[in-house]
């Protein structure tokens, strides 16, 4: 029995680009120890590249009206499809490395409950990766040199037990809101909200919007609404890294660092996490926000 199971809903495999990162991501995932993966959807491409890259194909998802694959069809296959103690949700364009197990089998140790996530490095590759026997040290220097840290804003994957997010949301996977909701709804759980990003390196390969409907950001499409609807409003949409309750480095959970930026988040969120009083949270949230505006100005 595998530790983790990953599973994801890759994009069609039509646009040469697209096919080549998510060739790129998937190669990265088989050559972890411990990890078993899952593909899911009936997208073009899809059924031939889990065959190529020897994972497992499951087509039937159910599916939002305009066709988007949902979120929870997606927890609820991946939940029967194995017995692993860990499930985690991926973006089909990021590259993992060996410290993503590692880090998974520290946070068991320390927490019964909790989500790992963390910060991407953002990178343009333009061909595909050699996985030959140094290509983690040769990809990961380019990093560090081409790279960009992406800011705590979106989330590309989030490690659980098995035993937490049993009841998901209709989300349209790919749009915004749904993210934010995994991190809103583990800290209303009070289950371990894990920044991960000092203790592991995770590459998006970037790419444009060209498979979306009008080319257009994930986050300007009708769907983006209905997966805030479905969260409970745009305060729970807030929800970011910054968001996360403590941090895993150097094998320990460390309490999250205050700063004037965190201690604002913990206000602001306050009445929704305490109190699930979203109307108040949006309130303070209004008053930070003219608050700074009024600072900007003077300065």
């Amino acid at each position: 029995m595998p530790l983790i199971t990953l599973f994801s809903a890759p994009k069609p495999f039509t646009n040469p680009h697209i096919a080549m990162i998510q060739r790129n991501a998937i190669c990265s995932w088989t050559l972890l120890p411990d990890v078993e993966v899952i593909l899911l959807g009936e997208e073009t491409g899809l059924a031939e590249a889990a065959r190529e890259l020897g994972v497992k194909h499951i087509p039937n998802v159910a599916r939002s009206a305009n066709g988007t694959p949902l979120v929870s069809s997606m927890f609820n296959l991946a939940r029967e499809q194995n017995s692993s103690p860990l499930l985690c949700i991926i973006n089909a364009d990021i590259i993992l490395f060996p410290d993503f197990v590692e880090a998974a089998k520290q946070s068991m140790k320390l927490r019964d409950k909790f989500v790992l996530m963390g910060r991407r490095w953002d990178l343009d590759l333009t061909r595909p990766i050699e996985f030959t026997k140094d290509w983690e040290y040769q990809l990961q220097t380019i990093v560090h040199s081409q790279g960009t840290l992406h800011r705590p804003a979106g989330s590309d994957y989030f490690l659980f037990p098995r035993v937490c997010y049993e009841d998901i949301p209709d989300f349209a996977i790919g749009r915004a809101g749904w993210d934010n909701w995994m991190i809103y709804k583990a800290r209303k759980e009070g289950w371990a909200t894990v920044d991960a990003t000092p203790s592991i390196m995770i590459v998006h390969q970037n790419h444009d919007y060209s498979h979306l409907p009008g080319g257009q950001p994930h986050y300007k499409h009708p769907e983006t609404d209905v997966n805030i609807q479905l969260a409970g409003g745009r305060e729970v949409t807030r929800f970011t890294l910054l968001d996360a309750d403590c941090r895993l480095s150097n094998g320990r959970l460390i309490p999250r660092e205050w700063n004037l930026r965190t201690f604002r988040r913990a206000l602001e969120t306050y009445p929704l996490l305490a109190w699930g009083n979203a109307g108040l949270a949006a309130k303070v949230s209004a008053l930070f926000r003219r608050f700074r505006s009024k600072t900007r100005k003077r300065s």
